[in-house]
């Protein structure tokens, strides 16, 4: 078995990167910005989607090289970490049409606000479930991967 990926497979890593960097450039100025719901919530689908992508490639290394794969499930757990962020975010941003900020405690019975708005809600459950598969409590909460620098 291959260690390596084939040649002739296509990688759009660096396409989704090169979108993120055109994005930024275009639509946040240099001055002050409120974020959007709507951002937070693309944001929050783009961590939870990286996640998964070192997810994979956290569980195929792993095997073969540990210490690389430990390496890759470190930086899987701070992606989680950031999405569980961004996700805080989305829900300490007003609403735009009331204004009114929902408990994030609102999210835990499903869609507090309603369809289709809280669709960020149910992805972040669903990748909850795979993280409280693959990572303990004491890593997600740790200030420190536990990992040294070579």
């Amino acid at each position: 078995m291959s260690r390596t990926a084939s040649p002739t497979a296509q990688d759009f890593v660096p396409f989704a990167t090169a979108a993120l960097d055109f994005h930024r450039a275009l639509n946040v100025p240099g001055g002050p910005l409120v974020t959007t719901r709507a951002e937070l919530d693309a944001l929050h689908a783009h961590l939870v989607s990286l996640h998964g992508l070192l997810d994979a490639h956290a569980a195929r290394t792993g095997r073969l090289v540990p210490i690389e794969g430990d390496q890759l499930s470190a930086a899987r757990t701070r992606i989680w970490q950031a999405a569980d962020h961004v996700h805080a975010a989305y829900h300490a941003a007003p609403q735009p049409s009331s204004g009114e900020v929902p408990d994030r405690e609102a999210c835990q019975a499903g869609l507090p606000e309603g369809a289709p708005e809280l669709t960020i809600c149910q992805r972040h459950q669903r990748a909850a479930h795979l993280v409280r598969r693959r990572t303990t409590p004491a890593d997600l909460h740790a200030p420190f991967t536990g990992l040294t620098r070579r």
